[in-house]
């Protein structure tokens, strides 16, 4: 039996209700606490995202061998190449867009406020 159940990701950042509203674009969903130091995204399916103010944030290295990159999101997605459009126009910044001519079934991203994360497409 176990112990717990996942509640919530929290992801900390700088701006909270930017990255919140960048995830929804993404995810969809709804946002609570919109301008608080707290800012939740219930996303369609019931899962949650909550974006916590970190004061001093510094972004995840990707790829570092030094230092650890800590969590990443893999999205899958229908179509790679509008999903991609739509991210990097939402503000995402590519980090690796080799896919080996689709061979590699992911590209990686950052987010606005710089985790990285990944567009899976089967």
């Amino acid at each position: 039996m176990p112990i717990a159940k996942l509640d919530v990701t929290a992801i900390d950042c700088p701006d909270p209700t930017a990255l919140a509203h960048f995830y929804q674009q993404v995810l969809g969903g709804e946002i609570k606490n919109e301008g608080k130091s707290w800012v939740d995204l219930r996303l369609p399916d019931g899962a949650r995202l909550a974006f916590q103010e970190a004061p001093g944030f510094v972004a995840p290295s990707w790829p570092s061998a030094k230092e650890s990159q800590q969590l990443h999101f893999d999205l899958r997605v229908a179509d790679m190449a509008a999903a991609q459009e739509r991210v990097l126009a939402l503000g995402a910044r590519a980090l690796d867009l080799d896919d080996e001519g689709g061979k590699r079934d992911f590209r990686v991203f950052a987010d606005p406020a710089g985790h990285p994360f990944c567009l899976i497409h089967p």
